[in-house]
This record gives C-alpha cells, sequence and structure tokens, in this order.
C-alpha cells in the first residue's frame, strides 16, 4: 500500500512566528535585566534611594523570573484583546513601554529607572538572541521556499531582530502590516496573499499551538517547533493530545528545532 502523502508536498512558503520560535526571548530578557539591575546596585555615582536598593537586593532570581513572565504575558493578552473596529493602533513597541512602566510600579521599583533607561529597556524585545540552530534553519530552508515573518511584533522591531541575528527572513509580515494582531484571520490570509499564494500552498511555523490552530482554520499548513517553556496548551489537555491529529510536521524538543525541520521537509522532495 502506498504511504500517505505529506500536504507539506505542495507548499511554496513558510511562515514563521517569531518570539519563541525562532528567538529565545526569555533569556535575552533575563539577562539585560540581570545586568542592569547590577548597574543600578553597584553605582556609586548614582545611589539608589534606601527603600529602593533593599526592595532591589531582595527580589530573587525567581522573582525576576515572574517579573519577565508578567511582562511577556501582558504582550499576549495586549494582542487578544485588540479589537481592530474599536481600538486606535497601538504597536508592541508602544505595549512593552506602557506595559514595563505598569509592571514597576506594580512591583514596587519605580524610579528604579530614568525615562530615557525605561524606553531603553523597552526595546530589548529587538535585541533577542536566536535560538542555535534558527539562523542556519532558515538559510537553508531559504533556499527551496519563500520565508517570511508574521509576527505580533511590529515592522521595526521585526527588522531588528532579522539584522540582530542574522536571520534570512525574505519577507516581513507581522500584524502592523495588516493593523490587527493574530489570531484574527486578516493576518494570515493577508500574508497568503501578499505572497500571491494560496492558503494551502504556505506553512507556519510556531511554537504555539493556539497559533497554528488559528492557521490551520484559515487552511493554512502547520509545522510545530517544541521550545522550553513555550507551549501555553498542557500535555494532558485534549487539545493538545488532539493536535497530535492535524498538526502537519511536529517537530520534539529533543530535535534539532528550524534544522529538523529543514531536514524532515527536504525528505518529502
Amino acid at each position: 500500500m502506498p504511504s500517505k502523502t505529506s500536504p507539506l508536498t505542495n507548499i511554496k512558503a513558510l511562515l514563521f512566528d517569531v518570539f519563541g520560535t525562532v528567538v529565545d526571548w526569555r533569556s535575552s530578557v533575563t539577562d539585560e535585566i540581570s545586568l542592569r539591575t547590577f548597574r543600578k546596585l553597584s553605582s556609586q555615582e548614582n545611589p539608589l534611594p534606601p527603600a529602593l536598593k533593599t526592595r532591589l537586593e531582595g527580589l530573587t532570581q525567581q522573582d525576576w523570573d515572574r517579573f519577565i513572565q508578567e511582562w511577556r504575558d501582558s504582550y499576549s493578552a495586549f494582542t487578544r484583546s485588540f479589537n481592530k473596529d474599536t481600538d486606535a493602533w497601538k504597536s508592541v513597541d508602544e505595549h512593552h513601554r506602557d506595559s514595563l512602566v505598569e509592571l514597576l510600579g506594580k512591583w514596587d521599583l519605580e524610579g528604579l529607572f530614568t525615562e530615557t533607561e525605561i524606553e531603553s529597556l523597552s526595546l530589548v524585545w529587538h535585541r533577542l538572541t536566536p535560538w542555535p540552530d534558527s539562523a542556519d534553519g532558515l538559510a537553508e530552508l531559504g533556499r527551496r521556499y519563500a520565508t517570511g515573518t508574521l509576527s505580533n511584533g511590529n515592522t521595526s522591531l521585526l527588522r531588528d531582530l532579522a539584522d540582530f541575528g542574522g536571520l534570512s527572513f525574505q519577507k516581513i509580515f507581522c500584524a502592523e502590516t495588516f493593523k490587527t494582531y493574530k489570531p484574527d484571520p486578516a493576518v494570515y490570509l493577508g500574508a497568503v496573499r501578499a505572497l500571491g499564494l494560496q492558503p494551502e500552498e504556505v506553512a507556519l511555523v510556531a511554537t504555539h499551538l493556539g497559533d497554528l490552530h488559528a492557521a490551520r482554520a484559515c487552511r493554512l499548513r502547520t509545522i510545530y517547533v517544541e521550545r522550553d517553556r513555550e507551549e501555553a496548551w498542557g500535555k494532558e489537555e485534549d487539545r493538545y493530545i488532539e493536535a497530535k491529529n492535524w498538526v502537519d510536521l511536529w517537530v520534539t524538543e529533543g530535535e534539532n528545532g528550524l534544522l529538523t525541520v529543514a531536514e524532515k521537509l527536504g525528505e518529502l522532495e
């Protein structure tokens, strides 16, 4: 009996979620905040007020991990709550700055950073380190397919990430392109139209099953790349288990990320 033909055989383009899928946002943001707080605690020229210094010294790495996760979670909540019909457009850069100010207040850290430092720190999302397999994997995939971002990040953010990480995306598509955020179908289908293709000819590569589920609803093909601490769906949940029946290619965390995607797709030729 002949083997089943993969639905990925006919794809002509790959679109990539970026945060978590292509770049390791968690370690990059952690390193940046660790460096900045260390400098604040050790500064002799501009010493912190005693109460603020005591507060800062009392925070553990676990506390900072929670702070950083809350910053990331605020991004997810913002993009999901955005209503293109009623809300004025707000970029992810603007959100990151506003949510950072809000978090510093919530964590009793007001005054820790100047306005200029807050602006600079909020742009750490432009300087995220790629996963070790990302640059080479993208280069390999770009030899056979059109490649592009499909992220909720704004255009300048994604261009900076590509430059910073040596990521050879051929196209930059994002929420700002379509003035709405994933999982709005307008984002997925807008990118497909811009490529001049049909949905079935485009695959989304992502580390979040919710993103892939929305893309699948728009008839795109789906490639799941597991990354450490990225998946919101619990492995015991029915929706996670069911996803293994509809994801077209599943790359486990023990494999080699985008390089494995390139290898598996190469086997279809």
